[in-house]
């Protein structure tokens, strides 16, 4: 069945936002005299139904359905097959503006090969007319230059505010039947866009900054995404999924999440239980980077055991947790905790900026054995700069003391949890975090530190460990930080069926340029033509201070703009998005 939901603003304006149930498609309305927009999720569809990016922007489109024809695309095909509508069956050809969200590096050979298979030229200069193509989502405001070379623009930043009234500019130009070259002039200088060889710098798009920043509290609120489609193919299945915080306060340095959206706001409570109300799901799924520090975590909780919603947590921090929570989760039907680590030893999550109290969690650890979870789930990240043997001894006491705690909390009965389950990934180095002057360990390097951690597990009975491919590792480095010049690499993996290492020997870049070295404090980086709040000179600080061991205190709670350390007081002067009734 369709719901139909409505939820009153801070702005007093009444706000229209459909959920599709399951097997439920969308009404699409006829192309006349709309924009026809292509809305390319290039990853599988189960993806998709789990990424809010992707479901905000289709949300703030299909309510402009007088304007615009959203069509969905996903990044599934076979090779060789011509990308189609979900929607509607139509080619992705025929659409004037094509839409990519990019939420991972990875995404950028899915492009290629959507466009390689529905006859569009992969690069932009040899596309002379319409359609234009655009990438959007956290890629875009990270490091999109990789990809760049295949895109007519990019829009940085968040899409709640100035999206919308970019898309009409681009309708009404279209609908004219201006040129694709006076289009992309003339849409250069708009907040969020960059035009390649036509914009210089663009300013990541912040949804209600400065506002959100006045006031006695400081940070907030944010009015939270939530699932356009409750549906059995989602990886979540049938879960309906909220988000309750977007950004960290904490700052880890090698956490692109900490960086890219600042400022760190949370959700109302009231406002995330009207939508739990008008949406009336079975499951309900939080989403969000510390949920412990939410306040209002607890009584949403009880709120839903009381609607007798089912609910599912991601990582939880270990000092946000207590006896009355726990058991409360444990009697709820919570199986499965999900704590991270980081770091191997408390040397690095002194520097990596992790707040991490060991006492709190192997007081947490017993806790959760005495109460019988089923699972506990840990999550470290190898291949930090200066890792040492003393690190390495630092983790064998660690685990040492994580199984006395999980014995100590079985008690008499014997009974606690049944497994721990230990995931290492490995460092990649990415744009806007102090890790982005750091070198990234060899493959070689990340295998021998794979390999000695799960041997280090295999002498602890109910601990299983898995690590991360350390190949994938790098190629993912390699594009985390790349610039333009990567793009021919890209190509060639298209045309090799996504064979890297094949690729990787007919590329003429050098890898080692991009990963292995430290790079130059005064460097100049591809991405250095974004401006997402945070400068440049506050994260060279920060990385001078993790190689110094040094922490640095969590985000001011009195709001950016009474802040001084990050730059994001910058952004007091960042231009108010330009309204719907002014974007001619």
């Amino acid at each position: 069945m369709l719901n139909l939901l409505i939820s009153e603003h801070k702005t007093n304006h009444v706000v229209k936002e459909l959920v599709y149930r399951d097997r439920v498609k969308p009404q699409i309305p006829e192309w006349g005299g709309r924009l026809p927009i292509a809305l390319v999720f290039p990853e599988e569809e189960s993806l998709a139904l789990s990424t809010l990016g992707w479901q905000v922007v289709y949300r703030l489109l299909t309510e402009k359905n007088d304007f615009f024809v959203a069509e969905r695309f996903f990044g599934t095909g076979k090779d060789g097959e011509v990308a189609r509508s979900i929607d509607s069956g139509k080619p992705l050809s025929l659409f004037p503006l094509i839409c990519f969200s990019l939420n991972f590096e990875g995404d950028y050979v899915n492009v290629l090969r959507l466009l390689k298979n529905s006859r569009i030229p992969l690069l932009a200069q040899k596309r002379s007319d319409w359609p234009l193509v655009m990438a959007g989502g956290p890629i875009a405001f990270l490091n999109p230059f990789p990809i760049l070379p295949s895109l007519d623009f990019f829009y940085a930043g968040e899409a709640e505010e100035s999206f919308v009234p970019l898309v009409l500019k681009i309708k009404k130009m279209w609908l004219a039947g201006e040129s694709k070259e006076a289009s992309l002039q003339k849409i250069a200088d708009l907040p969020g866009v960059f035009v390649p060889k036509k914009s210089k710098k663009v300013k990541r798009q912040i949804a209600g900054f400065p506002s959100l920043m006045i006031g006695s509290q400081g940070i907030g609120p944010l009015q939270p995404a939530y699932s356009c489609f409750v549906h059995a193919k989602s990886r979540f299945r049938d879960m309906l999924l909220i988000e309750i915080n977007r950004g960290c306060p904490y700052g880890c340095r090698f956490c692109a999440a900490g960086f890219i959206y600042r400022p760190p706001r949370q959700a109302g409570l009231e406002d995330v239980q009207k939508i739990v109300l008008e949406v009336k799901p079975r499951k309900v799924g939080l989403v969000g980077t510390a949920l412990t520090d939410w306040e209002g975590l607890y009584p949403f909780l009880r709120f839903l055991n009381k609607q007798k919603i089912k609910f599912s947590l991601s990582s939880l921090r270990a000092d946000g947790l207590n006896r009355e929570f726990l058991e409360f989760l444990r009697r709820t039907g919570t199986r499965t905790l999900t704590l991270a680590v980081e770091g191997i030893s408390k040397r690095l999550r002194k520097a990596i900026n992790k707040r991490f109290d060991d006492e709190k969690f192997f007081q947490a650890v017993e806790l959760i054995s005495a109460l019988q979870f089923n699972k506990l789930k840990l999550y470290f990240i190898l291949g930090f700069p200066g890792e040492n043997e003393a690190d390495w001894q630092d983790l064998a006491g660690f685990l040492e003391r994580l199984q006395s705690a999980r014995i100590k909390g079985q008690g008499k009965r014997k009974k606690g949890v049944e497994l721990v389950q230990i995931s290492a990934s490995c460092l990649v180095p990415k744009a806007w975090t102090p890790m982005q002057w750091a070198p990234m360990a060899s493959e070689k390097e990340l295998n021998d530190k794979l390999h000695r951690f799960k041997k280090m597990c295999s002498g602890f009975k109910g601990v299983r460990f898995s690590g991360e491919k350390a190949f994938q590792a790098r190629i993912q480095g390699l594009l985390a930080r790349g610039d333009e010049q990567v793009h021919s690499l890209l190509t060639l993996v298209a045309d090799e069926n996504g064979n890297w290492r094949k690729a990787l020997k007919l590329w003429p870049g050098d890898m080692s340029w991009y990963l292995d070295r430290e790079r130059d404090a005064d460097e100049v980086f591809a991405w250095d033509k974004l401006e997402i709040g945070v400068s440049k000179d506050y994260l060279l600080r920060e990385w001078q201070r993790y190689k110094k061991g040094l922490s640095t205190p969590k985000c001011s709670q009195n709001g950016c703009l009474k802040c001084q350390r990050c730059g994001m007081e910058a952004f007091e002067s960042m231009p108010k998005p330009y309204s719907e009734g002014n974007f001619s």
